[in-house]
């Protein structure tokens, strides 16, 4: 039953965030920059993300008992934030590529990649408000106080995530609260406000949060791997320049916590630098981690969390994280 109505719903919200998209700017150069980071209009069709934070959302509206177009402009709002998030993220990355084409700053230069982000979050929240005319006042208020407090703690954890940059070295407890911002608030407020769509009580919407927020951990676990591990052609990103940039991600603050060795030194010499790493310095980096094991040492912290999302008891919830995060 779930399953149809998710079928149903994610055609539903592709509409809808193109109607939401599209409905707003009045500046022929900027809609042009939000079709083309979509996809939508001259630009599409593009390969995409897997639209997670939206599918969480419908997941728990749906097993509460919600009706798709409750739920619909909170989905297309979710998704809007996370492009904008994106957007930025890009910028102050410096990366030129996603999904295998040039990012929005790279086609479109800096300062109109900015004001595009900038847009994307305006339309989110005017998404969300639309919201209302379902939910009513009260529950449509708090819908958008879960979003943008989500927002709040993202733009934290980005804070964090660049001053690491220039860090000699980061420990687990701050590597762990950084994406608890960056990431999985993002993912909480997803799944909070699928049950808000469903006029569901606070101890069930915490629940909801409680579940996103786990898997959202083990998401940015899993985005670390393959950062640094992945196939290109897979993920449409450049692999390895978060070494090349000193990201602190997980295989790297759980290769400085191993007892010394030669690899961890490596590792250790590398990131205490303070600069950039060219490529040959990248390779030293990735090989220390392979001595390691630190890829290992990553699918066994992501087993763990979804122990954690197994005993909150929900058979279909938990086979969604597990296949997504396969």
């Amino acid at each position: 039953m779930i399953a149809a109505m998710l079928d149903e719903a994610l055609a539903a919200f592709e509409r809808r965030l193109a109607e939401r998209v599209g409905e707003h700017p009045a500046c022929s150069l900027l809609r042009e920059a939000l079709d083309y980071h979509f996809g939508l209009g001259a630009f599409g069709p593009v390969r995409r993300g897997k639209r997670l934070r939206p599918q969480m959302l419908f997941r728990f509206a749906f097993q509460l008992g919600a009706r798709i177009e409750c739920a619909l402009d909170a989905a297309a709002a979710i998704e809007i934030l996370h492009n904008y998030s994106l957007v930025h993220d890009d910028i102050e990355d410096r990366d030129e590529l996603r999904h295998g084409r040039p990012t929005l700053w790279a086609r479109y230069g800096v300062a109109q990649a900015i004001n595009a982000g900038d847009a994307m979050c305006a339309i989110s929240f005017l998404a969300l408000a639309e919201s209302e005319r379902e939910l009513g006042p009260a529950r449509g208020l708090a819908a958008v106080r879960e979003l943008h407090e989500a927002h709040r703690e993202m733009c934290n954890g980005q804070a964090l995530d660049l001053a690491f940059e220039s860090r000699a070295a980061v420990t687990f407890d701050e590597y762990l609260e950084m994406i608890a911002g960056k990431t999985s608030a993002l993912f909480g407020a997803a799944s909070a406000l699928g049950a808000i769509c469903a006029e569901a009580d606070a101890a069930a919407v915490e629940r909801a949060r409680r579940f996103g927020r786990e898997y959202g951990m083990a998401f940015q676990i899993r985005d670390d791997i393959l950062g640094i591990w992945g196939d290109e052609s897979l993920t449409g990103k450049r692999i390895a320049g978060d070494i090349a940039r000193r990201k602190w991600s997980f295989p790297i603050v759980w290769a400085l916590a191993q007892p010394a060795c030669v690899a961890r030194e490596t590792v250790a010499s590398m990131y205490a630098s303070g600069r950039s790493l060219e490529r040959n310095e990248v390779e030293a980096v990735r090989n220390a981690l392979d001595e390691l094991a630190a890829r290992t040492a990553c699918e066994h912290a992501i087993a763990q969390r979804l122990d954690t999302l197994q005993r909150f008891g929900d058979n279909d919830l938990y086979r969604f994280a597990a296949d997504s995060l396969g």
